[in-house]
Formats: structure tokens, sequence, C-alpha cells
């Protein structure tokens, strides 16, 4: 068996799947096993490379009651923590980053700034085995979805990375005047934002569908158009090729940003944070610079 240790969300699955295809093509028949959240099993079976999901949360203990892997790969992070939860399985190799508190020396060096599908090919290159950053495709599901829209998704993990969502509003309102048929899509925790989204652009509660993750995934791969910021469903639009419209603030594109595509517009003014500089709380300087305005004349190229 080969594990791999993936036990993040939506965009940290999506960004190793050309590690994980990487991995595939290395060791052919052999068991591909994922450590990861169960909740992702409907997006890790659009990847058509991982024959299993074991049971993971964050770095938590996996609960392994099974022969020693051949080779275990972190695909979650430097270490030594993650390091530390693989070689609980006691492989006979680990493939990881250098990590000298986790007495792994072999590996690479870690570079912070690495892009995230860059980093875990880079690894695995490191080992001999190849990897194609280009390869992010996802299966499509067979779900019964509208095609056509565009997304409007205000959500994001971090408060920090949350466009107000007033201007999400106006971006979907704008949009709908303009002859878009724009849903406003979110998590269950979310969907008092993406009502509140809604409701301020003059859209009705049917804008705001209730989709699961293959139901999401489904849904972007037949959109018309993406607008969101740096979240998971972004990287879905890559897997996909969507067109996407991505507000960054936090964190550069450079590290986290869709592939290099015509069809794709990045968003971001590059502000370092300062304590007081939001006008709103907890939301980046950076996200906030970004204007409606910039946002609608980027979906206007589609």
């Amino acid at each position: 068996m080969i594990l791999a240790l993936r036990a993040l969300g939506v965009g940290d699955l999506a960004t190793a799947v050309p590690a994980l295809r990487g991995l595939r093509g290395a060791f052919g028949e052999r068991t591909l096993a994922l450590a990861a959240p169960t909740w992702l099993i409907p997006l890790i079976e659009l990847t058509g490379v991982v024959d299993e999901v074991i049971p993971a949360a964050g770095l938590s203990p996996l609960r392994w009651d099974r022969d020693a892997p051949e080779v275990a790969v972190n695909l979650h992070g430097s270490g030594p923590e993650s390091h530390r939860l693989l070689q609980a399985t006691q492989p006979a190799k680990l493939w990881a980053f250098a990590s000298a508190p986790a007495g792994h020396l072999d590996g690479p060096t870690w570079n912070e700034e690495d892009h995230e599908v860059h980093r875990w090919c880079r690894l695995l290159r490191h080992y001999g085995v190849p990897a194609d950053e280009s390869d992010l495709s996802l299966t499509v599901p067979d779900v019964d979805v509208p095609s056509g829209v565009t997304i409007i998704h205000p959500g994001a993990k971090s408060p920090s990375r949350r466009w107000p969502a007033s201007r999400f509003a106006e971006v979907a309102s704008a949009l709908t005047t303009s002859g878009h048929r724009v849903v406003i899509t979110g998590s269950e925790s979310e969907r008092p934002l993406c009502e509140q989204v809604a409701e301020s652009a003059g859209l009705g509660r049917a804008a705001v569908p209730r989709t699961g993750l293959g139901e999401l995934a489904g849904l972007v791969a037949k959109a018309r158009l993406l607008i969101s910021g740096d979240t998971g469903i972004a990287h879905l639009a890559s897997a996909y090729g969507t067109p996407s419209v991505v507000l960054f603030g936090p964190m550069s594109p450079k590290r986290w940003g869709p592939p290099d595509r015509p069809y794709h517009r990045s968003i971001w003014h590059g502000i370092k944070s300062e304590p007081g500089d939001s006008m709103e709380p907890g939301v980046h300087p950076a996200l906030l610079a970004v204007t409606p305005a910039e946002v609608l004349d980027a979906a206007a190229a589609f």
C-alpha cells in the first residue's frame, strides 16, 4: 500500500491532484490510500486515482490497524507533526520535506513561497517520480444541476479572505442586469451570508441552491463563470477549465492562484496588512482595495 496524507479542505485536495496522479503513475496497481477527511470523499472520487480513503482530521493520529505502508507520502505540510503522524504507521519509506525535529533528513528543503501545486510535485520529483503540474482536471460528476449559470461564492474559511457581502451583491445585481443567470453558493453554515447577498442583489432565495460537494463540483463544471475569493471553489474552476475571477487578500496568487490560463483572472493589490488598516473587521486591506467595478471589468471578458 502507498499512503498519502492530505487531511485538509477542498482547495488543498484540488491542488494535490497532480501529485496524486504522479503517485498513481509511479505505483501502478498498488493500492493508493489517501488519509483525508471523509466529507471530501465525493471530491476524492472525482480524481479517479485514489483506491481507499483513510479517515483523517487534521493532525489527529490515524487509526492504523493494518500492515505498514510501502511508502508514506506527506502531502500535508513541512513537519514535524505531519511527519510523525505518518511515521507512526511504520512505513518502509517516508517521502517528505526535510525535517530535523522529525528525524527525516533525506527530503528536499521546504520553500514557503512555492505555489501549492508546484510544492508537492517538486517533492515527488525529488524522489524520482514525475508529476505534471498542469494535470488538475477532475471528472465531471453525474448530478442534476443547471448549466450556464454564473456562480458567486461570497464565503471563505478565514474572515480575512471574505470580500464584503455588499460588494458581492453589487456585482451579482449588475451581472443579472447584463443577462447572467446568477446563483449564490456556500456551505450550510454560510447560507445566511448567501441569502444576504441574494436579497441585497434583488434575487430570490431560489438563487441560493443547497448543494453537496458533488453537486457543487457539477455546478462549477457546467458554469459560465465563477466569481469568488481565494477559497476552495476557485480550485474547482481550475480543475474544470471554468472561467473565473478570483479575489485575493492576505495570500498572493503566486502561492494559491489559478494556473496561467486566459480564462482565469486573479485580482490582487498586494497591500501589506497593518494594524487598524481594515475598515471592515478582519478583512484584509488588499481585499478591501478590490472594487466591484474591477470585478465587473474582469467578468466582462467572459
